[in-house]
């Protein structure tokens, strides 16, 4: 008998060490677990319509940073596509223009979700919306207005841009629109508005009424404090990070991000490499433009600078971004071999950002942005497929996971909520 309460006691403590195997949990499992679990939520995607066609979508791996294929690898559930348009004269020719550019982006994400992969993919107008779509397997698109210049001076489109989907929108890009100051005005203090004009102070009541997230990314320093100053509602930073980490006047300072807690609203820290670290990014891009001229070079074609993107003619614009990301993809390349390349941005440089404004406006008032295919990405997370890297850094710095929901989406949700709550007090 003895010898059979030794056996059941041997098999019991092996039976006990199995289970406790079992429920120990590697930091990455830990980190999949969670990821798997929240919905995950980029606040900001430019897109070309070029590739919303029959024969070039976003059902195929293509080269850009956000498609359904990268999504689904990286685990990234809910896209806010951007209808961009750049800022050019404050003109009816120049309007017209623009108004056009906005409507053909509104029209490819409508095909996209409608006509090219609906089985795939579905437009959220609602946070209810996004918690469906993702909760039947889907990918969810949202729809972000990155310049509010195609309006005009019509205001009666935003309501026409809201009806077709949008649900956030920036008053101004880089350079004043006839609407707000931009944050670009601090290179020369030379100011249009200072801060919103008359129509622009008329826009943000509109936005209120029909329940847009009023997005104050671009707009001035300036501008930003009579947004929250009219607004009945939060507001959101799409796309912008911590000043005080890196001095670039896309980011916001304390005394914005603390406005910005106070109103409720929402920042979406972004990887966007030189708003970052500048230092570090400037180190790494000098670097980088060498070899990719060189590629360039050795395929024929002019490798050009961001900043004379504005000077280009139709034809070199078209050949540059024809050529832009195999050149990337094969300089990048070129550089994982290098041993003097200078480090790149990483994801540990951005989470250092959500940390500080966690840190300074607390965890309910930070989210998660990528600005991919619009110049975002960092090592680490340089398109959606490596989605899943962002929760893993979180997860190291011990973020739980009711926090890294919050980062990933559900803050940002809360605001939508409240801003459509908002509308319908207005009628």
């Amino acid at each position: 008998m003895k010898y059979f309460y030794l056996l059941l006691s041997i098999t019991l403590f092996i039976s006990c060490g199995e289970k406790k195997q079992e429920k120990t949990e590697t930091l990455e499992e830990k980190a999949q677990r969670i990821h798997d679990s929240v919905i995950t939520i980029d606040t900001h995607d430019d897109i070309n319509v070029q590739n919303f066609t029959d024969s070039i979508n976003y059902t195929q791996n293509l080269d850009t940073q956000v498609n359904l294929p990268k999504m689904k690898e990286g685990g990234l559930d809910v896209a806010w596509l951007v209808v961009y348009t750049g800022q050019d004269t404050l003109t009816t020719e120049g309007y017209a223009k623009a108004s056009e550019n906005a409507i053909s982006k509104f029209e490819a994400i409508h095909k996209l979700c409608e006509e090219i992969a609906p089985d795939q993919i579905e437009l959220a107008l609602t946070s209810d919306d996004v918690r469906r779509i993702v909760s039947a397997g889907k990918k969810a698109a949202m729809i972000g207005v990155e310049n509010a210049y195609p309006i005009g001076e019509d205001l009666s489109k935003i309501e026409e841009y809201q009806q077709r989907g949008a649900r956030y929108m920036s008053l101004a890009h880089n350079g004043h629109s006839q609407l707000s100051d931009s944050n670009t005005g601090e290179r020369d203090s030379v100011w249009l508005h200072d801060g919103l004009s008359e129509l622009g102070k008329k826009a943000v009541a509109e936005m209120n009424r029909v329940g847009i997230m009023i997005d104050v990314s671009h707009p001035s320093k300036e501008a930003m404090k009579q947004m929250i100053e009219l607004t009945k509602a939060p507001i959101i930073a799409s796309h912008s990070s911590a000043r005080a980490l890196c001095g670039h006047s896309r980011n916001l300072d304390d005394e914005q991000l603390m406005l910005l807690k106070e109103n409720g609203g929402v920042v979406q820290t972004v990887a966007f490499s030189s708003y970052l670290n500048t230092e570090k990014h400037e180190a790494r891009a000098a670097y980088m433009t060498e070899i990719y001229k060189k590629v360039a070079d050795s395929l024929g074609v002019t490798w050009y600078e961001r900043s004379q993107f504005g000077s280009l003619t139709d034809e070199q614009r078209e050949e540059f971004f024809a050529n832009y990301r195999k050149i990337r993809n094969v300089g990048e390349d070129m550089a994982e071999t290098d041993p003097n390349v200078p480090p790149a941005v990483s994801v540990s440089d951005f989470v250092d950002h959500i940390d500080y404004m966690v840190d300074l406006i607390g965890i309910d008032h930070v989210g998660i942005s990528s600005d991919f295919d619009g110049g975002g990405g960092i090592e680490g997370w340089s398109d959606a497929s490596e989605t899943f890297n962002v929760t893993l850094e979180l997860v190291k710095r011990g973020y739980t996971e009711e926090e890294i929901a919050k980062l990933w989406g559900g803050n940002l949700l809360r605001v939508l909520d409240e801003v459509q709550a908002v509308a319908k007090t207005m009628g």
